[in-house]
Formats: C-alpha cells, structure tokens, sequence
C-alpha cells in the first residue's frame, strides 16, 4: 500500500514533510500546493529545493488539486491560526480527505476556540474525514508525552514539563522567531499585539488536563524575554549585551485553586543545555529526562508523516493525539 499525499504549504516544515514524502517506503507525493509566486508553476522539486524534479508542479489553487482526487490525505503546513486556515481545512474535508496539519491552535482547539472547533468537527464529519493537529510542540514534548507517562500512575496530583532549548543550534527562521537580537522594549510591544510568544501552551494544557479527566480553573500563559548579559554571538550576528537573545514561555494549569499543570520553555542563544523533562507527582512520583532535546523541526516532520497511516483509520471529525491509538514510527510495510 502507498499512501497518497497532498503536501499544501512549501514552508520548511512542509518542504520536511515533502521530503521524508518522497523518500520514505509506503508514501507517494500526487500534489504540492503554495500560494507563493516564486514556487507556482515550478517542478516541486525544484521548488523545495531537493536538486531534483518530481515531475508535478507546485500549483496555487488548492481545489483543484483536490477535484482531480488520487488523494488518501492531506498535510497542511500553512499557518498557526486555526480562523486564518478554517477554510483550507473546510475544502479538503469536503473532497472527503483527511487532514493532519502543523497548524499550532489546531492541537486541542476546543478550550479556546470552541465555536470555530464545533464547526470544523462538523463539516470534517459531513465530509467523511479525520482532522488533526500535532507537531513536536503542540503534540507531543509538552502534552501527549506526559499524559503518556501517567499510564503507569494510581493518581496524579500535578505535572510539570520542561523544555529547555540552545537556539543557536536552531534554524535562522526560529532564532529571529524567539525575538534574538531585539531591543526589550521592542519585545514586549510585540508580546502585547500577539505576535510573540510560541503558540499552543494553552492548547497543550487543555489537552493534559482533557486526558486526565480534569476541568480547569483557568490557563495563563506568560512571556518574558531572556536577555544578554554580554554580547552573544550567532547566526544573526553578534548581539550587544543587553538586547533579546531568547523567550522564556510559562503556561499554567489551575485546578481548585491550585496549579496543577505547569509548562515552562525557555529557548535561548547559548542556553549550557538542552532537554525536555517531565515531572509527575502523584502515586508514584515519576520524572522522565530527554538528554539534548527532543530536535524540533525533524521532529515535527517525522511526527506529522508518522500519523498519515493513523489518520486513515480514525473516525471522521476534529481528533486530537490523546485520541489516536498510539502512534510510533512506520516502516512503509503492513
């Protein structure tokens, strides 16, 4: 059996995902999709990058690749916002395809987006197809990991997630993302209009809390940013000391007055380490460390090729990860 795909959104996350796509046992690429006037009409190959053609062209109007069908599943790769890409996700579940997507707000939609949840529920189960969000965080690090690790548990009485990353071993695009070189003031203004921060803590906390069977008090979630102590060099050139060199992001569950889920991210240029740990305290007290990190952008890619196999099986509607039978790696075989 090779699954079909449908790669919409040549970013780098999708041109990962178009990759492993085309190199992988048991997937096929039939369409690449990108509104972006430099990679239309392009081979898609030759759009991402590879140093090879694959013989279909990167195409603009996502309909119709969709009417010309030989689609087993669609991968989204085209933004953050769940209302922004509402529509995306509306066409292809009316094609009848199942979606898996990387958009961040999509992971556990129904605590802070519960109309535009509702809807997409609706029409993904009037199209006859599954819909999902996931990437390594949301996804996984930060919420299926942990609800994971409570398997072994009689009772949970709070959990806490690290995630702790040295950006200068990140992506150009993610170190400018976490505001390096910024001026604080500048930062923060950022931070008020929404356009800082990493998206989907609250997703992500909403998600634990849902597995675990508890109904949150509130969820806030927290920027600041870290700033240099002396001047820092890297991919963006050296930084004076003083100026933003990374974010630390805190979300927090309450639960009776009490915070019973905790996120806490820093990632920064020069951070001394990196890893992604869990704490549960409960019966028994469990502490879960993954030395260097959890790498996020192979990670997210293999994550969302991985669940492609899944997806197909999954009843039609909005799904979350804490709703799939456990997903692993695939070898392309049944």
């Amino acid at each position: 059996m090779t699954i079909r795909v449908l790669q919409v959104g040549l970013g780098p996350i999708g041109i990962g995902v178009l990759r492993q796509v085309i190199d992988r046992q048991g997937f096929g690429l039939v369409g690449a999709v990108d509104i972006d006037p430099q990679k239309v009409g392009k081979d898609a190959g030759e759009a991402a990058g590879l140093g090879t053609t694959l013989g279909l062209e990167v195409e603009a109007d996502l309909g119709a690749a969709l009417n010309r069908g030989g689609i087993d599943v669609a991968v989204l790769c085209t933004g953050s916002a769940l209302e922004r890409v509402l529509p995306q996700f509306e066409a292809v579940v009316a094609a009848g395809v199942p979606v898996v997507s990387t958009t961040e707000e999509l992971a556990y939609p129904e605590y802070s987006s519960p109309k535009l949840a509702a809807r997409l529920d609706a029409a993904a189960k009037k199209g006859g197809a599954a819909v999902l969000g996931t990437g390594v965080n949301p996804g996984f690090a930060m919420d299926l990991l942990p609800l994971t690790l409570t398997l072994p548990c009689e009772r949970v009485d709070a959990i806490t997630v690290h995630r702790i990353q040295d950006a200068s071993q990140r992506r150009i695009p993610f170190q400018v993302k976490i505001g390096s070189g910024m001026a604080e003031e500048d930062f923060r203004a950022k931070v008020e209009r929404g356009e800082m921060g990493h998206v989907g803590f609250t997703e992500s906390v909403a998600m634990i809390a849902a597995g675990l069977g508890w109904k949150m008090d509130r969820i806030t979630d927290t920027i600041e940013p870290r700033i240099a102590e002396a001047a820092t060099e890297s991919g963006l050139g050296r930084i004076a000391a003083g100026k933003v060199i990374g974010i630390t992001q805190d979300a927090v569950g309450y639960r009776h007055g009490e915070a019973a889920i905790r996120l806490h991210m820093e990632a920064y240029l020069g951070a001394p380490e990196s890893y992604d740990e869990v704490r549960i305290e409960g019966s028994p007290n469990l502490r879960s460390r993954v030395e260097g990190g959890i790498p996020g952008d192979i990670a997210t890619v293999s994550i969302v090729v991985n669940c492609l196999p899944r997806i197909l099986h999954a009843p039609p509607g909005l799904i979350t990860m804490k709703d799939l039978p456990v997903a692993s790696w695939w070898s392309g075989k049944s």
